[in-house]
């Protein structure tokens, strides 16, 4: 009998000892903290929709507005400076962009072990939210690809033809090029949208002059991770280049008709505003709008089960 009594003591004393270690943060099963959500949705405003010391939401809150309780929407604050085309300004905005995302995400993955996680972007956004998709699903990023429940890209610039896109068929490229690699094990969980006309999304194929300036806006901000498809990009436009006719528009100086030609392209583009008209965009036979199918398509997934 003393035998048992020793033990049990024993026992107690190990217990007790277990219960302070994992009060103090010692070794011992920790609890997930009470405001860890289901999903966390990871949003990237557009160019010019919001700023570092600015932080607003853009097209995208008609997207994350009215979503089930257990989603938290973290929006990401960057200078969203310039377009696809414009340069060294757009490639450091960008890269910004990606990089914040990158430590929000890891930042809630430490602290909430069974949150999933969401990436959506629009316009230069979704540039951002796809290179860090592409990350993950290709097993470079800093979570595991099966945390990743859904992305969705509205006006990706870096849209590639075999990308799953949402509503009629649109033809040509991203005006920065595909992504080498695509999304990886995250492709089936990848939506895009893109309006015929949104130069942003939908460069025409044999369009080199703009296809040009979209790669060269890349360069200008280099992500290692990215490097293949800059240069599978490079290469598809120097094959289509050798195509005769091809290199007078690759080529092209400042005074050249057919730098002209894209200027002016690029003016009617943005006079059209088609790059502003996803919440009217029709992408189904429902009369469902680009905005909406992805809003409803978000708070579809936060109710899955694992």
């Amino acid at each position: 009998m003393r035998i048992f009594r020793t033990a049990s003591s024993a026992l107690a004393a190990v217990a007790a000892a277990a219960g302070i270690l994992t009060a103090t943060g010692l070794p011992g099963a920790q609890a997930t903290p009470a405001d860890c959500p289901n999903l966390n949705i990871i949003a990237v405003p557009g160019t010019w929709e919001t700023s570092v010391d600015d932080p607003k939401q853009g097209m995208l809150a008609q997207v994350t507005r009215g979503l089930p309780g257990n989603v938290r929407t973290d929006y990401v604050s960057y200078p969203a400076t310039a377009f696809p085309w414009d340069g060294e300004v757009y490639g450091r905005s960008k890269h910004e962009a990606v990089t914040a995302a990158r430590g929000l995400i890891s930042g809630m993955a430490a602290r909430c072990g069974a949150t999933r996680f969401a990436l959506i972007g629009y316009s230069q956004g979704a540039d951002a939210a796809g290179d860090l998709a592409s990350e993950i699903g290709t097993g470079l990023g800093v979570i595991p690809p099966d945390r990743v429940a859904a992305v969705g890209l509205v006006s990706d610039p870096r849209r590639s033809p075999t990308d799953a896109l949402v509503g009629p068929h649109v033809a040509g490229t991203g005006a920065g090029g595909a992504r080498a690699g695509g999304f990886g094990w995250l492709s089936p969980r990848v939506r895009t949208f893109c309006a015929a006309g949104d130069l942003y999304c939908s460069v025409p194929m044999d369009d080199l002059a703009g296809r040009s300036a979209g790669l060269l806006t890349q360069l200008t901000a280099q992500d290692p991770v990215q490097i293949p498809s800059y240069a599978l990009t490079f290469q598809s436009i120097l094959n289509e280049a050798l195509v005769q006719g091809g290199t007078a528009i690759l080529s092209a100086p400042g005074d050249n008709p057919a730098s002209k030609q894209w200027m002016k392209q690029v003016q009617d583009f943005l006079a059209s505003g088609v790059h502003q008209s996803y919440p009217r965009y029709v992408v189904d036979s429902n009369g469902t709008t680009a905005t909406v199918w992805l809003r409803n398509w978000l708070a579809d997934t936060a109710g899955e089960t694992p």
